[in-house]
């Protein structure tokens, strides 16, 4: 079994594998080709894989010659292209937003496994690339915040006078909904917090913030982790609740998305009128449209006053903790396809394996992709 790690694009300084797991590979006779400088953004640089028992090569050798790919981000077309019939493909491939794509990759007859289609059950958390990830993004979202602010987050005292501490609204009590309040609790703000599943509200006041509740939220139990469709009567009293919350913030972090789906509008133009200027806002949905109004993918908004970042990949900022998470997911997950002797085993009763595969056999095998193709 060949592996190789191909050189990210398009300005994603992370890397799918580092060193550590490129070791823990080639103790299951896992021969590993890494592109050139694939890992230098990541501070991975060849000499680190190399000592490992990688084996640099060029990508184009890498693309024809591996069994199994890895690529955080999903590969180019030109890169597919060079792909043998039967090899696999391994990242965060975003099917449900790429269904073109995806049916390339069939009609290739490539095997992709997509990391953030694993079902979020239990079993699954240690090759949960979405939370890891997601956990780096509510970090850095809040420091993001804190040095955009004009102001302090927490409170002081001063022979100067009193200062009062930031008050901050996060949008969604996910992975980096929590991580975001923990660092914003850690840095003197008070928070408050809104989310469509009454189930984490304990966990949100054990981080010390206040859980704002909607009623008649829809369940989301069945949807194996990941949020879905609310009804229009309860996003009419979402808006409410938000608005009067959001007159009152200082900080806003929106992280709420809806797989496949544009990112639900959160905060109207109605809203960020009734914010306080300097206020500032980090929308972790930009990448599928937003939860304001405002929000531009990879832009940095002024709006009457306030600041509005639409940034999507701020993991990307971290990229050598977020590689090193990424890698141990990538490799526990591995674990679930190879043998102890780093044989290809692909069982797809697995509901795992079977919930990651996307393209398989010259078919599009994911159910959740199936549904959002249009009907012949």
């Amino acid at each position: 079994m060949i592996a190789g790690i191909l050189k990210e694009k398009n300005g994603e300084t992370r890397v799918s594998l580092t060193p550590e797991v490129v070791k823990q590979l080639q103790q299951m006779s896992v021969t590993v080709w890494v592109e050139q400088g694939a890992g230098d953004n990541a501070f991975y640089n060849d000499d680190a894989y190399m000592q490992a028992g990688a084996e640099i090569k060029a990508a184009e050798g890498i693309l024809s010659g591996a069994d199994i790919i890895f690529t955080l981000q999903p590969p180019a077309r030109e890169l597919i292209d060079q792909i043998p019939p039967g090899k696999i493909i391994t990242g965060i491939l975003q099917p449900l937003f790429r269904v073109p794509e995806v049916e390339y990759w069939a009609a290739k007859k490539i095997t992709a496994f997509s990391l953030d289609a694993i079902p979020r059950t239990t079993r699954a958390q240690v090759m949960d690339v979405l939370s890891s990830q997601a956990n780096i993004a509510g970090y850095k979202a809040v420091l993001l915040a804190a040095y955009s602010y004009s102001r302090y987050f927490p409170m002081l005292m001063t022979a100067a006078g009193s200062i009062a501490p930031a008050k901050v609204l996060i949008l969604g009590a996910g992975v980096a909904g929590l991580q975001a309040i923990a660092t914003a609790r850690r840095l003197g703000a008070v928070v408050e917090v809104f989310d469509t599943r009454p189930a984490v509200k304990e966990e949100v006041m054990s981080l010390g913030a206040k859980f704002v509740e909607v009623e008649g939220a829809a369940d989301a139990s069945a949807a194996g982790g990941y949020a879905v469709e609310q009804s229009d009567t309860y996003k009419q009293q979402q808006q409410q609740r938000i608005a009067e919350s959001i007159a009152k913030a200082d900080i806003v972090i929106t992280t709420a998305q809806i797989p496949g789906k544009s990112a639900p509008i959160l905060v109207s133009t109605e809203m960020l009128n009734r914010m306080r200027p300097g206020a500032v806002i980090v929308d972790l949905a930009a990448a599928t449209g937003g939860n304001t109004s405002m929000t531009k993918n990879n832009e940095t908004v002024r709006y009457k006053g306030i600041t509005i970042i639409g940034d999507s990949n701020l993991p990307a900022t971290m990229p050598a903790d977020a590689s090193k998470l990424y890698a141990k997911n990538v490799f526990n997950f591995l674990k679930l396809i190879l043998t102890k002797e780093g044989a290809l085993h692909l069982d797809f009763g697995d509901e795992i394996v079977k919930g990651a595969c996307i393209t398989h056999n010259g078919e599009i095998v994911n159910d959740r992709v199936k549904s959002m193709m249009q009907p012949a």
